[in-house]
């Protein structure tokens, strides 16, 4: 008898049971925290785009749009690359390389972090953990009401960025596209902003990141609908476009409505404007929904169902 897959022959002509065994060993891996820098992927990525960012020398938008363009390129070539050169291995050691591509854990230890200060009135430190773990903007100036509402945006976009999506790229495409996915996320978030040096070095790499986060950002709302019995599917109809981003809007407005919370992103966008401004218990409601979404997500994502 196989572990994690009775009947794997009966499915030959579907997605392969090693993948599904690999998402598990994964996950039981990723419970037990992160691997040491050295080891991890994810940190040589961020070293590589470090060093392409410093070498860009393109003076006009065009030069900079193939500068940046040509550097997510090769980087994403040679994460695909190294990604294939691993799909042959067996598949507990598919899940050992696919482990630090994702961050459930660290994302959920970080949200607890900051829903921890904010319990203790230590808006400061909550602030400062907000600012260090979960977000780029600014938070020094943050109520605390905005402090748990930008945790739970975190919460609820990462759920997706850093969970759902490399186990659906890993689950449709191996260890190749998943690694292409984790250095194109990595790289938006490193690039992808609207100041004068990246308005145009970022854009390839920030419209790479949306087109892979499509399906990934949909599947999450879903399974945070899914785990809310459905409440909140009438703010995400009405409010999952209301963020700049193609794709963000949908897990965070699953998460507005179906903790009937506000999110407020103050000059920005407004989701779930009728509900109530979320505090400490309001972010630890939202671990709770996404530990919930997240058992949802792994079932559907190790359903034997037949993939193009």
């Amino acid at each position: 008898m196989e572990p994690f897959g009775v009947g794997c022959s009966k499915w030959r002509n579907y997605a392969s049971c090693s993948k599904r065994r690999a998402i598990l060993l994964a996950l039981a891996l990723d419970a037990l925290g992160e691997p040491p820098a050295r080891f991890h992927p994810v940190i040589y990525m961020g070293n590589y785009l470090k060093w392409a960012r410093k070498n860009w020398r393109g003076l006009t938008p065009g030069q900079q749009l193939t500068e940046g363009a040509a550097g997510w390129a090769l980087g994403a070539g040679l994460a695909t690359g190294a990604g294939y050169a691993a799909s042959g291995l067996p598949w507990y050691a598919q899940g050992v390389l696919l482990k630090p591509l994702l961050a459930r854990k660290a994302l959920f230890d970080a949200v607890g972090a900051v829903a921890t200060a904010l319990e203790r009135d230590d808006l400061p430190e909550a602030r400062r953990l907000l600012s260090w773990h979960l977000c780029s903007r600014d938070t020094s100036e943050l109520s605390a009401a905005e402090v748990a509402g930008a945790a739970i945006e975190s919460l609820a976009e990462n759920l997706s960025d850093s969970v759902v999506a490399p186990l659906l790229a890993y689950r449709v495409g191996g260890l190749g596209l998943a690694a292409a996915y984790r250095l194109t996320n990595t790289a938006d978030a490193m690039w992808g902003y609207r100041t004068p040096e990246l308005e145009w070095a970022g854009k390839a790499a920030a419209h790479a990141d949306d087109l892979l986060n499509l399906a990934p950002a949909r599947l999450t709302a879903l399974c945070t609908l899914l785990a809310s019995g459905g409440k909140g599917w009438r703010v995400w109809a009405h409010d999952r476009r209301n963020t700049s981003s193609p794709n963000a809007g949908h897990p965070m407005a699953a998460f507005a409505g179906a903790l009937d919370v506000k999110l407020d992103k103050r000059g920005v966008y407004v989701l779930n404007a009728a509900g109530s401004e979320p505090d400490a218990a309001e972010v630890r409601r939202a671990l709770a929904l996404a530990w919930r979404a997240f058992g949802v997500g792994v079932l559907v994502l190790i359903l034997p169902v037949k993939l193009p």
